[in-house]
């Protein structure tokens, strides 16, 4: 389909002109010299342009009258004098139309019709029609092959022919989208002018239009084709989803809707804490770290792991029945264990119906229990936190244990060695018969000290007897024998103090006896406090390492059925069943591709 070009109008203005324009000269010339007479209007292409008139004369002095003057001058008044046209044959054959060239040539031409022509020209004329609209309406008149003898006979032509040569659409038509340039030259045949001979030859498409039709039919059938192997595709694809996906998906839907045994869970949520004593603020990471969850990350993740082990299922088969209930003919056939099961198929329902999550961020524990029954999945969830409770209080009972083990020991080995240095201290003072050391020792020092007085009198009082010049030689020797006495008894009490007598230890040797026996009393004392003191002191740390099991979510049981969740199971079915056939169609498509290659 060929889309015309939309042109707008410029400069279209209507300005009041005689029309006299270079048509009548061409017209006397023609009548003057039938040799320049216009050809046939078979002989006429559509398209081609008359320049006999010099209509389209771009020089400087075109001014679109020709040779005529211009309107409204004294010399235009002059011609304007009414006169009789006369033109030749064809020319009057032409401004007739191609009806009545027959008529013209056989001379039936009769003056009213000549008459006719000429006032309809005159008419036009008047209009006061621009140049430009007086060539465009000769293009028009040639497209259409009116041919005509001026400007105004193709406007007179045109209107005739019901068509209107002012129009946009006429306008366009004259655009051609063929390559070659129309032919301006006229075709000039010497002779008389008669119509064109009818070729009687059939008028069959040419070899191109041939080719193209065939090519087109031959798309048309590849079209067709396509087409029809596409919907062979689609429907292939079709019967592929419903057989691999579709028919999957509806028997999941059934089972989860109609089949499937209502699943009840019961939620519960733990943590667990370390006790801290009320003097154990810690400085350092331990006490940073000593109140967050990473303190009992370690004691959460032991829990949860014996929560989910085989001892767990066992202690709560023997306890509840766990292999009974879920082996009871209340339960469908897919969900329901076989009969006597053994332990390792119970172990793996065991951990499709006990979920236990932990949260390192909180340190909290979530576990979910699933039942057949609201009472039984409750049941469960108790009998669980109760096993949480005593492997916690097992994980740090042995702890416990150890540090107060070598707290109590040492204080034990203290106290004996303490009694035994007591006994010892006892022992030698029943074998000395000496209470105190010291206070024997105070004393003999004491009589020493009170005998050495005596003596320094006595000596005194010898030098004053001598002093005489007749000294009484008895009391004189009396002294003396006084003060060889008391050196005596002085000597035997500090022979007391360093030599043995008779088999007895010396005093000085049972003091140092006794005081090493004190010493070591004292010390055994003090390292008997130390124990106790270290015995106290394991005592907190053993409470304080010990952890407890808070529940922060107790078991409830529910009132509705939990599981299947029948919209999202029948959904989640499709999308593993539209995945796997994914997979499988493109590990088909890459061997395919493979072989073929």
């Amino acid at each position: 389909m060929t889309t015309k070009v939309k042109a707008q109008k410029f400069r279209v203005r209507r300005t009041p002109r005689a029309a006299a324009s270079s048509q009548t000269s061409a017209a006397s010339v023609r009548e003057n010299d039938p040799s320049l007479e216009s050809p046939a209007p078979s002989e006429v292409k559509t398209g081609d342009i008359l320049d006999d008139d010099k209509l389209f004369d771009t020089g400087a002095s075109a001014d679109g009258f020709g040779d005529a003057p211009f309107p409204g001058s004294a010399a235009a008044d002059t011609s304007a004098q009414p006169r009789r046209r006369t033109a030749p044959r064809g020319s009057v054959a032409r401004s007739l139309g191609q009806g009545t060239e027959d008529n013209v040539l056989n001379g039936d031409i009769t003056p009213a019709d000549e008459t006719a022509i000429d006032a309809d020209i005159d008419a036009i004329r008047r209009e006061g029609l621009t140049g430009r609209q007086l060539r465009l309406a000769r293009r028009v008149a040639q497209k259409h092959g009116l041919a005509a003898t001026s400007d105004f006979d193709a406007v007179r032509l045109l209107r005739k022919a019901g068509i209107d040569p002012f129009q946009r659409g006429a306008m366009l038509d004259l655009v051609t989208t063929e390559g070659k340039e129309p032919s301006r030259e006229l075709t000039t045949t010497e002779g008389p002018k008669l119509p064109k001979t009818v070729d009687n030859k059939p008028n069959l498409p040419s070899k191109d239009i041939l080719d193209r039709l065939t090519r087109e039919g031959e798309i048309s059938q590849i079209q067709q084709d396509i087409a029809r192997r596409r919907r062979r595709k689609m429907a292939l694809l079709a019967a592929r989803l419903a057989v691999f996906v579709g028919i999957p998906t509806i028997l999941a839907g059934i089972y989860f809707y109609t089949m499937a045994t209502p699943m009840y869970a019961t939620k519960s949520a733990f943590i667990i804490q370390q006790s801290e004593a009320p003097s154990a603020a810690g400085s350092g990471l331990g006490g940073i770290l000593s109140g967050s969850p990473l303190a009992t990350s370690q004691d959460s993740i032991a829990v949860q792991d014996y929560l989910t082990s085989r001892d767990a299922m066992l202690r709560l088969d023997a306890d509840t029945g766990f292999k009974a209930h879920f082996a009871s003919d209340a339960i469908d056939p897919l969900q329901r264990l076989p009969e006597n099961p053994t332990n390792e198929e119970a172990y793996k329902v065991y951990l499709d119906r006990v979920t236990i999550g932990y949260d390192p961020t909180e340190g909290l524990l979530r576990m979910e229990v699933v039942a057949a029954d609201p009472q039984v999945s409750q049941d469960f969830s108790d009998h669980l936190i109760a096993y949480a409770e005593e492997q916690v209080d097992q994980m740090t009972q042995r702890l416990r244990e150890d540090q107060m083990k070598g707290a109590r020991e040492s204080l034990d080995d203290t106290e004996a060695k303490m009694i035994a240095a007591q006994e010892k201290i006892v022992r030698l003072q029943e074998q000395l018969g000496i209470i105190s050391p010291d206070a024997e020792t105070a004393s003999i020092m004491s009589q020493v000290s009170a005998f050495e007085t005596q003596v320094q009198q006595k000596r005194l009082q010898l030098q004053q007897l001598l002093d005489n010049p007749r000294p009484n030689q008895a009391r004189v020797e009396g002294t003396q024998g006084d003060i060889r006495r008391l050196e005596n008894l002085i000597t035997d009490l500090r022979a007391q103090l360093t030599q043995a007598n008779e088999g007895a230890d010396s005093l000085a040797r049972i003091t140092a006896e006794l005081r090493m026996a004190e010493v070591d009393l004292a010390t055994r004392q003090a390292m008997a406090a130390t124990a106790i003191q270290a015995l106290e002191m394991a005592r907190v740390e053993a409470n304080r390492q010990v952890r407890y099991l808070s529940l922060s979510s107790r078991p409830v049981a529910p009132d509705e059925p939990t599981y299947p969740r029948k919209f999202e199971n029948t959904l989640l079915a499709m999308l593993v069943f539209s995945g796997i056939y994914l997979l499988a169609s493109l590990t088909a498509a890459v061997l395919r591709e493979q072989v073929s290659a």
